[in-house]
């Protein structure tokens, strides 16, 4: 099928909750192709999901062998790939036990209702958020957004939820009453703007949280699986959360949440209190598992650290020669280029040109190369970011 074929039939089947620009057919390592041909370097990876690149020999080996044994069982019995999973993910943070979704939001929403079922007994169920944070789509995760424009349209919201000012700690003390359960923060807001969380500000509220008796939770769903250099965020700064929530990129691309606990709370869900049918299913966690074992076998977080900091480095020169850029900022291979206007022009420029990005938070251009992103691949997106600069600054 062609383009127009594919986007008409879309357009007469498919809620409009999205406005797809373009029609993707394949994709390999940093790159993908549309339905006509057209080659493109994409900086986007799926949101922050494609952490090894599209369709990497590992996970695609691991799932196609794990679909052809056993696909679904249901939690009602055990298999293989769930606890080994769990165990990864465990020693690689909080030496807890997991809790396996399918999404990010579903994640968060286990964070919402530990920190609920942790607090009941003390009368205490409110979470604090931050403001320009986001969590998901549910009615509960949209309300956990600080964010108003997600929310609209929604109302009534479900109660117990209060937002504080990310990286102004003052502000997040004056959020907590004696309902206050957890306070859930992202290392890096994404949707946000990029914008990483001062050291200060994280530390800070670990010891705000362990002052008040309360859970200190963070949604590592676009920061975790190495985006930021780290396997997960807050190991950037040196703190240790309770729990913390997992999505996107765990899979590469199949579908797979997870609460991740320390010991403290890693036994509040019993029996009855949490479930979901598609949770840890053998062909998930398979990919999971590859995931993670080709993180660590080809050296990408150390990678993503290295091209984090060269693609940052380009673009605080491409920043510097114009009046309308504000600069650069990020974590690892989590970059924003912000703007003093909408950054959706430059998207659009930047895609017509085959560089794959994204327009966040009005001014920021967005960009989530996979892990494993090579030092010429960066040198040509730069390229592209720094002539299609020029061509607007030649426009205005």
């Amino acid at each position: 099928m062609k383009s127009t074929e594919i986007t008409e039939l879309h357009k007469k089947y498919v809620m409009p909750t999205y406005a797809p620009g373009l029609v993707l057919v394949k994709g390999k390592g940093s790159k993908v192709w549309d339905a006509d041909g057209k080659e493109y370097l994409d900086f986007l990876a799926g949101i922050a999901v494609l952490n090894v690149g599209h369709c990497h020999p590992a996970v695609v080996e691991a799932i196609q062998e794990q679909a052809a044994k056993l696909v679904h069982v249901s939690n009602l019995y055990y298999n293989e790939n769930q606890p080994q999973l769990a165990q990864a993910l465990a020693e690689r943070s909080l030496g807890g036990k997991c809790f396996f979704c399918n999404s990010g939001a579903e994640a968060n929403e286990g964070l919402i209702k530990l920190a609920r079922l942790w607090g009941s007994a003390k009368g205490k169920y409110e979470v604090i958020t931050m403001k320009n944070s986001f969590h998901g789509r549910t009615l509960a995760t949209l309300t956990a957004t600080g964010q108003e424009k997600v929310q609209k349209g929604f109302y009534p919201l479900p109660e117990g939820f209060k937002y504080a000012e990310f990286n102004n700690l003052e502000s997040c003390r004056a959020a907590v009453t004696e309902k206050t359960a957890a306070i859930l923060v992202e290392a890096v807001q994404g949707e946000g703007g990029i914008i990483p969380a001062d050291p200060a500000f994280i530390k800070g509220l670990r010891k705000l949280c362990d002052e008040k008796d309360l859970l200190l939770f963070f949604d590592e769903v676009q920061a975790g699986v190495g985006r930021t250099g780290k396997w997960f965020g807050f190991q950037n700064y040196d703190v240790q959360p309770d729990a913390f929530s997992l999505a996107k990129a765990l899979g590469n691309g199949f579908p797979i949440g997870a609460v991740v606990t320390s010991p403290k709370v890693a036994d509040v869900f019993q029996p009855g209190n949490h479930a979901t049918t598609f949770g840890g299913t053998p062909l998930a966690c398979a990919a999971a598992l590859a995931v993670i074992e080709t993180i660590e076998k080809e050296h990408l977080l150390k990678n993503a650290q290295v091209m984090g900091a060269l693609l940052l480095e380009k673009l605080q020169a491409i920043a510097a020669k114009y009046a309308w850029i504000e600069g650069a900022r990020g974590c690892g291979l989590m970059v924003g280029l912000v703007l003093k206007d909408n950054a959706a022009p430059l998207q659009k420029l930047l895609q017509d040109k085959g560089l794959l990005t994204l327009a966040t938070a009005v001014r920021v251009l967005r960009m989530l190369p996979p892990l494993n992103v090579s030092a010429k691949e960066v040198e040509k997106a730069a390229a592209l970011i720094a002539e299609a600069c020029a061509e607007l600054d030649k426009a205005q």
